[in-house]
């Protein structure tokens, strides 16, 4: 006699086949390593950095701009195009599109390993952003569209570990990598991971769209695909030049403004939307959206400074730094998953308030770190880190997920990354230049009192540790005496920037207190909770 579902754990009257409800965790594997893979990418980037800089063979011979253009152009086409793939996903199929993103990306990973040039690197990395900005909305998306609603919170719990996982082992893996094999190694590793994910979804994944779409609004994706690369681009900018006040930066800021503000008007009077901005008067959906901005914001700042202060500061290689920052992967990895028991226990506006808290708490104890404090308290505030950013995300990611229907998954999903790409470029934007800042206040006096030291050398030696350190290794004997005040100048900027993402992590906590739901919040999603068409998912049976 057949089995029903109900009695192999499915809801009895669930929107899900059961074909689809059987290998639902092995869904989750495989969107968990397209990911993964898309995030890795990024953090092994930086590790690289160095020997991309170096002369032929070894590396490009890249300059500083190019660099940071190696790591822009690829944030730059990916928030740009966030919003924009979602939608895709939700009218033509998540499926074909996330199989899409996966092989464009593959393509461009293979194209940026061999790279003639500096240039050559920053228009392949454009292209992988190309099919990162694909891939990341339909994971999320498919997700949804796969687990029943009890199962959603523990399902993202997981997703959301993975891309902490993917964040921490980057460094790691790229330091592996450049000791064994020449710079483009970073790229092509991706390859083989790309052609086991791709058959692997064509096999496991079902596909998965909006049954009624309504018309395509290409006035709406135009405005918000212009809107937010003017926007990111401004930011980055602003990172760039470490000043806000420039006119391009400025011009750019507006400009992506206005057009943002042109986007929400025209999607108001639209009778297609691309996306409803009726969601964003839901406080709950509101305040999930900016806690997701405000904990990146915060934490890519310090990612940004800490990378500083483990190398140039104390010591450690890119492979042992990477190493370093494996407690809050693995803390997310042990907490993200059972973020819902507590959710379940004393509800979202609890635990991601305590968890916003948690966050700002560990960014304070950034304090206590000097020249040669005991690594064992980075350690702690690391996991203690992670622990309070498995109990932000789940939660909110699940909020902002379940306040669309399902149908409207791949919008949620890219409104989720989207917000999370702008805080994240703003949190390195903005405290990149207060940490330049702060470091270049307190070493010029330092430089200005080196005998025979020209003016230009002395603004170049300022802009950052790195450069002080160069300055001082070229000057011989004569430098050391500029190791010391420069590693204490750098401690005293790395601990004003942590006082500012501590600012904005206690900020996302009365947001989050003020306006998510309590215990007892408002229970049902817009599509009450019923099962979505079955011709929806029964694509992939």
């Amino acid at each position: 006699m057949a089995t029903s579902p109900s009695a192999q754990g499915a809801p009895a009257e669930s929107g899900v086949p059961e074909a689809i409800h059987r290998r639902r965790w092995a869904i989750l594997v495989v969107l968990m390593f397209s990911v993964l893979v898309v995030v890795l990418d990024n953090s092994i980037l930086n590790v690289a950095m160095k020997t991309i800089a170096s002369p032929k063979p070894t590396g490009l011979g890249a300059t500083q701009s190019q660099l940071e253009w190696a790591i822009n152009s690829y944030t730059l086409v990916f928030a740009g195009l966030l919003f924009t793939a979602g939608i895709l996903g939700d009218r033509i199929g998540r499926k074909k599109v996330l199989l899409g993103g996966m092989a464009v990306f593959g393509m461009g990973s293979v194209l940026a390993a061999f790279s003639g040039s500096p240039g050559e690197l920053i228009g392949f990395r454009a292209l992988m952003g190309l099919g990162a900005a694909f891939v990341m909305p339909a994971t999320l998306a498919i997700l949804v569209n796969v687990f029943e609603r009890e199962e959603q919170a523990k399902a993202i719990g997981i997703w959301v570990a993975a891309v902490g996982l993917a964040i921490a082992i980057g460094p790691i893996t790229g330091g592996v990598l450049l000791e064994h094999f020449w710079w483009g190694s970073v790229f092509f590793v991706n390859v083989p991971i790309v052609i086991v994910g791709l058959i692997a979804m064509v096999v496991l994944v079902p596909d998965s769209r909006d049954p009624a779409p309504g018309r395509v609004d290409p006035l709406g994706v135009l405005l918000s695909v212009v809107g937010l690369v003017l926007l990111v681009y401004g930011i980055i900018k602003g990172g760039q030049l470490a000043d806000f006040t420039d006119a391009q930066v400025l011009g750019s800021i507006a400009a992506g403004l206005a057009v943002l503000g042109l986007f929400v008007v025209h999607e108001k009077r639209s009778d297609h939307p691309a996306i409803d901005i009726g969601y964003f008067r839901n406080p709950a959906f509101s305040a999930a959206i900016a806690a997701v901005a405000l904990v990146f914001f915060a934490l890519m700042g310090v990612t940004f400074f800490m990378v500083f202060y483990t190398q140039s500061v104390r010591g450690y290689s890119a492979l042992e730094s990477g190493l370093l920052i494996l407690p809050l992967a693995v803390a997310q990895l042990i907490f993200a998953p059972r973020a819902r028991l507590v959710v379940e226990r004393f509800g979202a506006r609890a635990v991601c308030t305590g968890g916003m808290l948690l966050v700002a708490a560990t960014m304070s104890g950034f304090l206590l770190l000097g020249v040669d404090t005991p690594i064992v308290v980075l350690e702690v505030l690391f996991f203690a880190q992670g622990t309070g950013m498995a109990h932000i995300m789940p939660p909110v990611t699940t909020g902002i997920m379940q306040a669309l229907p399902r149908q409207k998954a791949g919008s949620g999903s890219a409104l989720n990354n989207t917000f999370r790409q702008v805080g994240g470029a703003l949190g390195v934007a903005v405290l990149g230049s207060v940490l330049s800042t702060a470091y270049r206040d307190r070493i010029r006096d330092t430089l200005a009192a080196v005998p025979g030291l020209p003016d230009s050398v002395q603004r170049s030696a300022g802009e950052s540790v790195e450069a002080t350190m160069g300055v001082a290794e070229k000057l011989g004997p004569r430098g050391q005496a500029l190791v010391g005040p420069a590693q204490d100048a750098f401690v005293h900027a790395m601990h004003i920037t942590a006082l500012g993402s501590a600012g904005v992590a206690v900020l996302g906590a009365l947001v989050v207190l003020a306006f998510l739901p309590g215990k007892e919040g408002p229970g049902r999603a817009p599509d009450d909770g019923r099962a979505h068409p079955r011709e929806e998912a029964s694509a992939g049976q």
